[in-house]
């Protein structure tokens, strides 16, 4: 039930989610073209496109983007924003089996979605067995202590705030999961929007790479 209730209120926050207010969707736009912004792949994989806020920017760095998301209305306003023949979109329940080869990417990239899934073993298995030996895992995620204080995904939907369920994994969590399927840590930053007053980093990014 959790899952279906997150996937209805993408689906009501696609159209305005562009246009939100919105210094967390910002923020990891630009801490995934720092860190990636100089790497180049022949292919790669979106986990949760959402709108495409970040597949035109992919799509610079990679010659081929699969992008996935469950939310119907995500993918479609994704398809009206990004018109680009090296991107190919598909609806995909990411905590069932993915749709995607094995050994079969060079990158694959998660944000602002891990919050919204409660087992994410799932997730870093999948991630390992799609990508190449020496393949990238990048993953920028609203950070845990952002989370502890009580803040989680919202929109407003007719003057009414709507929360979308959320789980809270910690960092150590993150790292444990990545080593346990194989995966080796290469970076791991914590960032804040220049319009943030508080102490607490608002984005987790981590850089992990598929070792044989």
């Amino acid at each position: 039930m959790t899952t279906q209730l997150v996937q209805e209120q993408y689906n009501q926050w696609s159209e305005d989610y562009d246009s939100d207010e919105n210094l967390t969707r910002d923020l990891d736009e630009t801490t995934t073209k720092a860190i990636l912004g100089t790497h180049s792949f022949n292919s790669m994989l979106e986990i949760g496109c959402g709108t495409g806020k970040n597949t035109n920017f992919f799509a610079t760095i990679s010659n081929h983007v699969l992008s996935m998301d469950f939310s119907e209305g995500m993918l479609e306003k994704a398809k009206r924003n990004i018109d680009n023949p090296h991107v190919s979109f598909t609806q995909t329940d990411l905590t069932e089996d993915w749709p995607t080869k094995s050994d079969g990417y060079e990158l694959a990239s998660c944000n602002l979605i891990l919050e919204h899934i409660e087992d994410l073993n799932h997730i870093f298995e999948e991630a390992y067995r799609s990508l190449k030996i020496d393949g990238l895992f990048f993953i920028s995620e609203l950070h845990p202590f952002r989370q502890y204080t009580g803040t989680q995904a919202n929109f407003n939907k007719d003057g009414v705030i709507e929360r979308i369920p959320a789980y809270i994994h910690n960092v150590s969590e993150y790292l444990k999961l990545g080593q346990s399927v194989g995966f080796e840590l290469l970076k791991m930053d914590e960032w804040k929007h220049e319009y943030d007053n508080k102490i607490y980093p608002r984005i987790l990014t981590l850089l992990l790479k598929k070792k044989a």
